[in-house]
């Protein structure tokens, strides 16, 4: 049987730094020695390795996407890369690949087939955000996006709270930038006032937003989040 090459998985920066200094060195130095990357988006994915040191030697690389419009068959066809010993690099948008990302698949699709995965340094909003909160970061969840309309998320809301409350547990939530302010808004109409909410916006950028308080505090001090990248984070 011809030998299968490996899947690294490839961090990303959260937002528009210079990769070095958020990505280690050793990562940055590794992608050099790449030739077929997959990637949520092309150009996202060609602007991060030219400011990584690839630049002038983009047009030599094989690009293939996957992200939430990628099809199974599509998916499941990029075992092919891997052949010959070929090694793949899996790039997310921002962050960790796999991670609340589509490029999960990817992995799945490399454990069922017994292709080795290597996972690389980088930056997490997740975990940075849970790490800055003051939060209980012994007992967490993430539990990803929450219904977008407003009976749905509330009831959502009361659940996640009911059950922090009931297991001392942080519950993490993202959500799509533009509705930032949307959610803010229901978790201050929601959630009990002694709840403590983390909001956690533009990690890693000078610009960085990081502060935990009670609901009750932030109603003395709501703030317009806007469309930046940002984490929820409550514990009752």
């Amino acid at each position: 049987m011809a030998e299968k090459g490996k899947l690294y998985l490839i961090p990303s920066p959260l937002g528009e730094n210079d990769p070095s200094e958020v990505i280690p060195l050793p990562v940055l130095k590794s992608l050099e020695g790449f030739r077929t990357f997959v990637v949520e988006e092309v150009r996202t994915a060609r602007r991060y390795l030219s400011k990584a040191g690839l630049k002038g030697k983009i047009d030599g690389l094989e690009f293939y996407e996957l992200n939430e419009h990628t099809e199974a068959a599509t998916v499941e066809s990029y075992l092919k890369l891997f052949n010959d010993g070929n090694d793949v690099a899996l790039i997310s948008e921002a962050g960790l690949p796999a991670v609340a990302d589509p490029g999960a698949q990817l992995v799945a699709l490399a454990h069922r087939h017994g292709i080795e995965v290597i996972p690389a340094v980088g930056p997490s909003s997740l975990m940075m955000s849970l790490m800055a909160s003051g939060l209980n970061g012994q007992s967490f969840a993430f539990c990803g996006y929450i219904p977008a309309k407003t009976d749905e998320r509330k009831s959502k809301l009361k659940l996640l709270e009911k059950v922090s409350g009931q297991l001392k547990q942080t519950q993490i939530i993202i959500e799509t930038p533009y509705r930032n302010d949307s959610l803010f808004k229901d978790m201050l109409s929601t959630c009990s006032p002694s709840t403590r909410l983390c909001i956690a916006a533009n990690i890693t950028m000078p610009d960085a937003y990081i502060k935990t308080k009670t609901i009750a505090q932030w109603k003395k001090e709501v703030i317009t989040i806007g469309k930046r990248p940002c984490v929820f984070l409550i514990l009752a």
